[in-house]
């Protein structure tokens, strides 16, 4: 699955969103989905990057789908 980044939630802002652009996750960056088990990290490829989250932080992040 590919997905859009388009923002942080607005409560998560202060550091969640730094360390989003740390790792290359940027606004408009597009992030293929490596694997998401329903518990545990979510890992993903940004910028042939492989990244991972915390399903907390996951939960914050703003995407929408777009096509392959």
């Amino acid at each position: 699955m590919s997905l859009k980044l388009i923002g942080v939630a607005p409560r998560s802002l202060s550091g969640l969103a730094g360390r989003l652009a740390g790792m290359g996750l940027t606004v408009g960056s597009r992030v293929e989905v490596l694997q998401n088990r329903g518990h545990g990290p979510v890992l993903g490829r940004v910028r042939e990057t492989r990244i991972g989250l915390g399903r907390g932080e996951a939960a914050k992040v703003l995407v929408e789908e777009v096509p392959p």
